[in-house]
């Protein structure tokens, strides 16, 4: 598996098996064996999806050595504070059913940033975990983090895809040292992502598929990513990129695609960080 070596030195897979929105725990613990059987060794979770439990039994199921796996998990926007980040960490620990964690990130920039930035730092001090990081942070909040912490953060997991390309964030984070982690690189088959003319004509090129051709875009750009599946021949299709190569003509095809907006929702619109982070937020005053 090709590796990224992170600015602290810890080397990360660049292509892992995510389990976002895999919310039956049977079929996410199926999934993630199959995955470490097909070769995957970067497996990305986090307490909002609620199938850390499910994770941690296919990694004991699948009979690789836990040091062989880089196991990913996020503080969700609820316990982020000093002391609720705290618990939370021990509480993926256990899920997990690990003694470490290889990579924990800030899921989202909102609530005390600062107090729970701390208490992962602590933890990575502590051998809890190997390299931290954050999620959905855009380039100005990173470097205030940058500028205000200790430990700089390794990782940024922000959404990147065809439609979605974020040069200008990419750049930044790479120019800081900071890897960039791609969530959605398919952005969920929107605008017919995987029937587009562009991809198709160099996906049959090299006698690969269109989610092919997007997973090597991302690696040649120097960023992981983190494809979810719960078919067998998906997950088998996804791994199997590191065989072929995109011409730098290819790559400035792609680079036409880009829609220049999120597929998902606006990380910094009021009214969405109200509606979807408003409830967990409150949490933080009890």
């Amino acid at each position: 598996m090709q590796e990224i070596q992170l600015n602290n030195g810890v080397a990360m897979p660049q292509l892992g098996f995510g389990v976002f929105q895999i919310t039956d725990l049977e079929q996410c613990r199926t999934a993630v064996v199959e995955a470490i059987q097909a070769g995957y060794r970067l497996l990305d979770t986090a307490a909002a999806y609620q199938n850390e439990t499910a994770v941690g039994q296919a990694i004991k199921q699948s009979g690789v050595d836990r040091q062989q796996l880089f196991v990913t998990s996020k503080l969700w926007v609820a316990d982020a504070n000093y002391q609720r980040a705290q618990a939370a960490i021990d509480r993926s620990l256990k899920n997990l059913q690990t003694d470490y964690l290889d990579l924990y990130l800030l899921h989202q920039p909102y609530g005390d940033v600062a107090g729970a930035w701390r208490a992962l730092e602590e933890a990575y001090h502590a051998g809890k975990i190997r390299a931290i990081g954050v999620s959905n942070f855009y380039a100005d909040q990173l470097q205030n983090l940058i500028l205000s912490s200790e430990v700089k953060p390794a990782v940024n997991q922000i959404e990147v895809n065809p439609w979605y390309q974020q040069g200008t964030e990419v750049d930044f984070n790479q120019r800081e040292q900071v890897t960039v982690e791609a969530w959605a690189p398919f952005a969920e088959g929107k605008h017919d992502i995987f029937t587009n003319e562009v991809l198709a004509d160099i996906a049959a090129k090299y006698h690969k598929t269109t989610g092919q051709v997007i997973l090597r875009w991302l690696l040649q750009r120097g960023i992981v990513v983190i494809p979810k599946s719960v078919h067998p021949a998906r997950i088998t299709e996804n791994i199997d990129v590191f065989d072929f190569k995109l011409t730098a003509a290819e790559m400035t095809l792609i680079a036409g695609l880009d829609r220049h907006e999120s597929q998902f929702f606006d990380h910094r619109d009021p009214v969405t960080i109200e509606q979807i982070f408003g409830a967990s937020l409150a949490r933080l005053k009890n």
